[in-house]
């Protein structure tokens, strides 16, 4: 069986003078224009391979937004096959590529128009992930804001632990998990961080808010003790309304009242340490993503 190697990318988008314009880059190996993209790294997943690429293709941080498509061909000069995962993303902080050094991997970077981007593509199978993301910017759904709803990491169990359950901590694997979690949120961009007021919710997302340097914003209305469906519903509410992206820490019988608030039939449950990514606008759902870690 062939050797399947995968690569992750995205298209960039920026709003200039009334016009939409994309990031684009050529490659002088290949004399292709493309967007960027490049293959992961050990134990790297798709989303930080996305966000990686672009940066060090580009010199533009980016966060991730809907995801587009996949595709696969064939690599040149050997019987492996590419599959590469586009998401849509957007610029964090500046956006200007005047500066870029173009070197022998990428020695031309450029935002261009999205009327002029298919011209310009030499891959039919970039139109693809072009036309996708046009078909979202027909209904506005590129202009997404992002959710990230996470059942906390595995904690010690309830028969073991002796204090009050809301001081119940998580166990090394837990630990483990709540620093994997962290990579995975700044792909998203993630800015403001929520947790019911249990330690092993707030340990969870501890990691991320450290390396972002932000403070962790306590909610009761997301506890496990004394979930109430109308004042976790409020809760999902208030959370949909921040403009920036935000990831929110619960546990698992609060999530089936979060969900049900988000309009979502999750027929598995999430696991400890997984995530939800809900991409939504003006409160409807546009795309969901789960990473376990």
């Amino acid at each position: 069986m062939a050797e399947t190697v995968h690569a992750a990318g995205a298209v960039t988008w920026r709003r200039v003078g009334g016009h939409t314009e994309l990031l684009m880059i050529h490659r002088p190996k290949y004399d292709d224009w493309t967007f960027p993209k490049g293959k992961l790294d050990r134990g790297e997943r798709h989303v930080q391979a996305s966000v990686r690429e672009v940066e060090e293709e580009t010199g533009v941080r980016v966060r991730l937004g809907v995801p587009l498509l996949a595709h696969e061909y064939p690599m040149r000069g050997n019987a492996a096959t590419k599959r590469v995962q586009y998401w849509s993303a957007r610029p964090v902080g500046g956006d200007d590529v005047a500066s870029y050094a173009p070197n022998h991997e990428v020695d031309g970077v450029r935002w261009v128009r999205l009327r002029d981007v298919a011209a310009l593509l030499t891959y039919d199978r970039d139109r693809d992930v072009l036309a996708r993301f046009r078909a979202l910017k027909r209904r506005k759904h590129h202009k997404t804001r992002t959710l990230v709803v996470v059942r906390h990491a595995a904690a010690r169990a309830r028969s073991r632990w002796k204090g009050p359950d809301t001081e119940r901590t998580l166990t090394r694997n837990g630990e483990r998990q709540a620093v994997r979690m962290a990579p995975i949120l700044t792909a998203y961009g993630v800015r403001d961080v929520v947790s019911s007021d249990a330690q092993r919710c707030v340990a969870t997302v501890t990691p991320y808010a450290d390396s972002v340097g932000t403070d962790i914003v306590l909610e009761p209305r997301l506890a496990e003790d004394g979930a109430r469906r109308k004042r976790v519903r409020k809760a999902t509410y208030d959370l949909l309304d921040d403009r920036a992206p935000v990831v929110a820490a619960t546990h698992r019988p609060v999530l089936p009242y979060v969900t049900d608030a988000l309009g979502l039939d999750i027929t598995e449950p999430l696991m400890p340490g997984e995530l939800l990514v809900v991409h939504h606008r003006d409160g409807d759902v546009v795309a969901t993503e789960r990473h376990s870690t």
